[in-house]
């Protein structure tokens, strides 16, 4: 299984960029997917999270903001962000959780490759 991160970029501080994470391989089905970033200089955090069934979580500072969504048919993610602030510069990273055979009833943990984001004040 490989996931491909895109999307970054440079833009101006309040522009909008949407990063996208597509999965391919050997996959029965995707559990969560969520975007992390890293920072220079600091550790990868967590920013969303979006369940097989569509249900949503943030952190608390890009709440309002960011948008995580998926496209299942696509083996897809997406993360929407908008009113870009210069403390969202980062590299952001996709996870996905795969089930890669149906009768594997746990899922394996993968990442993409990362993509930058910066944003200039």
């Amino acid at each position: 299984v490989q996931l491909q991160a895109s999307g970054g970029g440079l833009v101006q501080a309040g522009g909008s960029l949407r990063l996208s994470c597509a999965a391919s391989g050997t996959i029965t089905s995707i559990k969560n997917m969520s975007w992390y970033r890293q920072a220079p200089g600091k550790q990868r955090d967590l920013v969303a999270t979006i369940s097989t069934g569509g249900e949503t979580t943030y952190i608390n500072s890009v709440k309002g903001r960011f948008t995580i969504s998926r496209d299942s048919a696509k083996n897809t993610g997406y993360l929407q962000m908008n009113s870009l602030k210069p403390e969202d510069t980062a590299v952001y990273y996709c996870k996905a959780d795969v089930i890669r055979r149906y009768w594997l009833a746990d899922p394996e943990t993968y990442w993409g490759q990362g993509t930058q984001v910066t944003i200039s004040s």
